[in-house]
């Protein structure tokens, strides 16, 4: 079991973050803003997918003036992504965001910093404090050489203290980098100052492929180490790839359930029937379930029955044909050429039990 950082709670909306409630998922649609259509239409796939607060990129006042409308016609909280500009921020807090995103290096002096504060703080919307190792300040890159993760705490610490002296305290911290050491070692010095939430992810981790292996490694080491509240997994493929993974990641670590968990054995000499065929339309076929079941593809006699019992439905595979266990319990045998069309059968019973 995972003991998790005390923190304090934030609320996108009615989402909570953090003070105990469970890691939320989040991604960032990757359509211009402005064509709210295209934008809209993503948010909603990615809601299908599980997706549970989504962030919209906000570069200009164009984007700024389609927020509202997108808000309008999506179910879970909109955050806008600001840099560089102070008044998008503001513009966006008007249009009825559920929270921001800035990057403290890059939207403006102290002075601009505090005037999106006090107006988030009236709106009573949170801020996310946002810190990648591509955009620290010069200042502390001067100072530490290099984006080191004492560069980044500095940097999140000195903008949390900006917000705090205008008693403002619904913050999130993100520390990201796309080296998982760094990211991981940044969080757990914040972790020692600060009890606010965490926001965590691997930066520009990579395509679906080497994205999904970096970003399962640090985000997954993260949250055993009781680090991360809410989380992103941030690919160079459709987000709602990032949503599957990010789910994944928590299922895995039981911290969350909502899909069907596969297990499935990579096949031997022993193996008689198409197992890979079988197991990749098993997991095609259970994609649009939302219901934590466990389903066990095995190839062969060896430890197929036992893995088959242990699942809530399995199959063990002979020669040519398998064995379908469900429920702990030996139900029939099937052809080969039958064993997927009576596995879902089975399986859809079990909705109705």
């Amino acid at each position: 079991m995972i003991s998790r950082r005390t923190t304090r709670k934030v609320y996108f909306a009615q989402s909570a973050v953090g003070g105990g409630a469970p890691v939320s998922v989040q991604s960032m649609t990757n359509t211009k803003t402005t064509d709210i259509k295209a934008t809209v239409s993503q948010i909603k796939k990615l809601e299908a997918a599980g997706c549970e607060i989504i962030r919209v990129a906000v570069p200009d006042r164009e984007s700024v003036m389609a927020l509202a409308a997108i808000i309008k016609e999506i179910s879970i909280p909109l955050i806008a992504d600001i840099h560089f500009d102070y008044r998008l921020a503001l513009g966006a807090i008007k249009q009825g965001v559920d929270g921001l995103r800035i990057n403290p290096g890059n939207i403006g002096s102290e002075t601009r910093i505090k005037e999106v504060v006090q107006a988030a703080g009236k709106k009573k919307i949170p801020i996310r404090i946002g810190v990648n190792s591509g955009s620290i300040e010069k200042e502390l890159l001067k100072k530490y050489g290099q984006p080191t993760p004492e560069a980044m705490v500095e940097s999140a610490m000195k903008h949390v203290r900006i917000l705090e002296n205008e008693g403002f305290y619904d913050i999130i911290i993100s520390l990201k980098a796309s080296d998982i050491i760094t990211t991981i070692t940044a969080y757990k010095l914040m972790a020692q100052k600060v009890d606010y939430p965490f926001h965590i992810g691997i930066t520009e981790a990579g395509t679906s492929w080497s994205g999904t292996i970096k970003s399962s490694i640090g985000i997954g080491a993260l949250l055993l180490a009781g680090l991360g509240d809410t989380l992103r997994v941030s690919l160079t493929a459709d987000p709602v790839e990032e949503i599957r993974v990010g789910w994944k990641i928590l299922e895995s670590l039981q911290l969350r359930q909502r899909s069907p968990e596969i297990i499935s054995c990579p096949g031997c000499g022993r193996t008689n029937i198409d197992l890979e065929k079988i197991a990749n339309e098993v997991e095609r076929r259970s994609s649009t379930i939302n219901r934590p079941i466990k389903i066990a593809v095995m190839g062969c006699a060896v430890n197929g029955p036992g893995e088959a019992r242990e699942a809530d439905i399995g199959i063990a595979g002979g020669k040519g044909e398998a064995l379908i266990f469900k429920k702990g319990k030996k139900l029939m045998k099937v052809k080969e050429t039958e064993l997927i069309e009576a596995l879902f059968e089975e399986i859809n019973k079990l909705y109705e039990e």
